[in-house]
């Protein structure tokens, strides 16, 4: 339904306004410049700056020329413009933007349990390979925590319940313990490892449930701003 209705906005200039200014920009360097002029007069000016930046700087300086100079807009052709708008630009930008389904079953994957996963990666592995790394390298899992820098570990510290967080860390890797006990206080971190190694023998399904919890709690964190967790690909990595 969202490829449907495209960009979100109520008019057509709201939805434009949601559009990326590098895509709207390819769309509209072949269009007349007193037609841009006209597009870019409707959007909001930050938006408009930015696509001006996108376009090509002779054609840029058209439009602003263009703009400067343009009297009142006939209803007529406003109509027409809008009219293309939705029939070209709008149509085409929500087929060509479908997102990957690989990221989607990604995330379905990482909702599964550990026993699940491995059942439905192994039957895709042998059903399609390639698919099956493209989702595995997609996934972000509860060993992906150690990407955490220290103002993301002690974030998820303050936000995950301590009832959870001993229950993840009782089947975690030494490696994961090492990174949330070092950023704990002395004393903080001397009561989580009696709290862990008191509970005695647990179920596998609850431990996949504790981690699997952290690992949603840390993506909104990261979504809303918190932290940045890097990427395989270390674009995300931070210079000092």
């Amino acid at each position: 339904m969202e490829e449907l209705r495209g960009p979100a906005g109520r008019t057509l200039w709201d939805k434009l306004g949601n559009v990326n200014e590098t895509m709207l920009a390819a769309y509209l360097k072949n269009e007349y410049p007193q037609t841009v002029a006209v597009v870019l007069s409707k959007v909001k000016p930050d938006h408009a700056a930015r696509v001006l930046v996108a376009l090509p700087e002779e054609t840029s300086i058209e439009v602003i020329n263009r703009m400067l100079n343009m009297e009142g807009v006939r209803k007529e052709v406003l109509q027409a413009i809008e009219a293309t708008l939705r029939n070209e630009f709008m149509s085409n930008l929500a087929r060509t933007t479908r997102r990957d389904p690989h990221e989607s079953m990604a995330e379905i994957f990482n909702n599964f349990d550990r026993a699940t996963e491995g059942k439905f990666m192994g039957a895709l592995e042998e059903l399609n390979r390639d698919s099956a790394e493209r989702i595995k390298s997609l996934m972000f899992t509860f060993e992906d925590l150690v990407k955490l820098d220290r103002t993301g570990v002690q974030t998820l510290l303050r936000t995950v319940e301590k009832t959870k967080l001993a229950l993840a860390l009782k089947g975690a890797s030494q490696q994961i313990r090492d990174l949330f006990f070092s950023n704990m206080s002395e004393r903080t971190g001397k009561l989580m490892r009696e709290d862990t190694e008191g509970m005695g023998p647990v179920r596998l399904r609850d431990v996949d449930e504790a981690q699997g919890e952290m690992v949603r709690v840390a993506k909104d964190l990261a979504a809303k701003g918190e932290f940045v967790i890097a990427d395989a690909k270390g674009d995300d990595e931070l210079i000092y």
